[in-house]
């Protein structure tokens, strides 16, 4: 028997209990969380020193961002298992990890009237890591790139002060929105970039970013580059006149990749960043924020996407010859965001609570030359479907709730409850990546492990999320999470005869702008 969600006194009594313990650890409240700013704007040492010895050198920018984190997960997430066997109980899956991550990233930059430029260094390290396969590609570790890397490097042109035309080329990152589709990924170690050429138009009335360039692919131990068969092309406008009280925003995304990338050296390029699927696969969509305080308290948010084009469905672990041999797929996908919030604006904590739902569409039927599940495209996926990283923007309900505050200005706590469901249990469960989770080895609705099973609840599970961070020094921030997955029945029922067991995270993480 297919059930959305849990009987209604069960769902009720988690639910008040959840937003027992949130009202606990947070007696007063705030929506999206966002680390605090430092104190005071800090450029760093170097650039402190140039400043106050030369105020013509404040057109330089010299510094480098450290960040260590230390992550450890209990029964799910990107372990020596993998991703099919969260919350797994049999013998033979590992599904505990405790690591530790460092990154460096120095930059030089220089800004003029007209002109300026970039180069920002990325050196990115794993310690303790069970993902590590040493005779695996790129050697399993999505989150190591050797000794040092290029991240950026780009010069842009112009002055949209005085004229409404400027030009970006180079290596960049390309961020925009929510960065619920296009984001950096600063989250992950190796982070995201493009070589790209960016063209600005910008006037009171109308602006548009017109970009093409290729997706930047971390080889570890080689120089990162683009794939000239995999190309990312966008047009990104805002409408500052359209609505006086709407931030107005609408895009239309582009990315082609030919099927014969499935022939080139992947490596040194770990899963799940390996080669992608043959497409031609376009994404148009309207963005519609309320602006600060123009309803007082209160905020809204409503962002739609729709996808069409074509794909095939190539997972990254899937050999030349599956690639090479995947049918094309007729994409027709949706999703939808929801949020609003309110703020308690007169409050010295500025508590706020809100709410936030996001649908993305799921596949009808995988026995067909179509497909209905929504490609989330370079998300930054932290930031939105739970601090975890256990589910991506497809095929899922997303309700979420967010209680935040800031009880001093360097100080910033919240707590999210995630509600998840798959939008159609006739497609899979598809990871942070956008991986779906598939065990070939096991029958349709035998309980042996994860793939699809239409028979089964649409109820993935609850994830409970309490974050914390301290901006204790202008360069200094500590920050600190603590999740807890609790699993509903169509876990319970995909790992059915293995066992299965809630999850847990934990992460601490230090960031040094110096």
């Amino acid at each position: 028997m297919n059930s959305s969600v849990p009987s209604c006194p069960r769902f009720a009594k988690r639910l008040i209990a959840l937003l027992a313990l949130a009202s606990v650890v947070l007696p007063t409240l705030r929506a999206q969380y966002t680390p605090p700013p430092p104190a005071r704007p800090f450029p760093g040492f170097v650039n402190e020193q140039l400043r106050s010895d030369n105020v013509y050198a404040s057109a330089w920018d010299i510094a480098v961002n450290v960040r260590y984190r230390f992550e450890a997960k209990d029964d799910a997430g990107f372990t020596d298992a993998g991703s099919n066997w969260d919350f797994s109980l049999r013998p033979q899956d590992d599904n505990n990890n405790a690591y530790h991550l460092l990154r460096v990233m120095p930059r030089v930059g220089y800004t003029s009237k007209w002109w300026n430029f970039l180069v920002e260094g990325r050196s990115s390290y794993t310690y303790g890591d069970e993902r590590f396969v040493p005779t695996g590609a790129g050697q399993g570790l999505a989150e190591r790139d050797g000794p040092i890397d290029l991240h950026q490097a780009y010069v842009f042109i112009g002055n949209h002060k005085e004229f409404p035309l400027s030009l970006k080329i180079g290596r960049q990152e390309l961020v925009y929105g929510d960065q619920r589709l296009l984001g950096h990924l600063r989250w992950n170690n190796n982070a995201r970039t493009f070589d790209a050429v960016k063209v600005r138009w910008q006037n009171k009335f109308f602006g548009v970013d017109a970009f093409t360039g290729g997706l930047v692919y971390n080889d570890h131990n080689n120089f990162n580059q683009a794939n000239s068969q995999d190309v990312f092309s966008g047009l990104y406008f805002n409408f500052p006149t359209v609505a006086k009280n709407e931030i107005v925003e609408a895009y239309l995304y582009n990315r082609y990749v030919a099927r014969g990338i499935a022939t080139d050296s992947w490596s040194g390029i770990p899963a799940p960043f390996r080669f992608p699927g043959d497409q031609n696969l376009y994404t148009a969509a309207l963005r519609i924020r309320s602006k600060p305080l123009a309803y007082g308290n209160w905020d809204y948010g409503i962002e739609l996407m729709h996808q069409f084009g074509d794909r095939t469905a190539v997972a990254p672990a899937a050999t030349v010859a599956a690639a090479l041999a995947a049918p094309n797929l007729d994409q027709d996908a949706w999703a939808t965001v929801l949020q609003g919030g309110y703020t308690w604006t007169e409050h010295s904590w500025q508590p706020r609570i809100g709410v936030l739902y996001s649908y993305a569409s799921g596949d009808k039927s995988s026995a067909d030359l179509s497909s209905q599940t929504f490609q989330n495209l370079f998300a930054t996926t932290h930031l939105h479907y739970g601090y975890m990283d256990l589910s991506s923007l497809q095929n899922i309900h997303d309700l979420r709730l967010v209680l935040s505050a800031k009880p001093r200005s360097n100080i910033s706590l919240a707590a999210e409850i995630h509600f998840q469901q798959l939008a159609r249990t006739s497609d899979f469960w598809y990871n942070v990546a956008g991986v779906p989770r598939n065990f070939a080895g096991a029958a349709v609705g035998s309980g042996g492990g994860y793939r699809i099973n239409p028979d089964y609840s649409k109820n993935l599970g609850t994830e409970v999320d309490l974050i914390a961070a301290w901006t204790f020094k202008p360069y200094a921030q500590v920050e600190a999470a603590v999740s807890r997955y609790f699993r509903g029945d169509y876990i319970k029922q995909s790992l059915k005869t293995a066992g299965s067991k809630d999850a847990n995270y934990f992460y601490l993480q230090l960031t040094l702008n110096l």
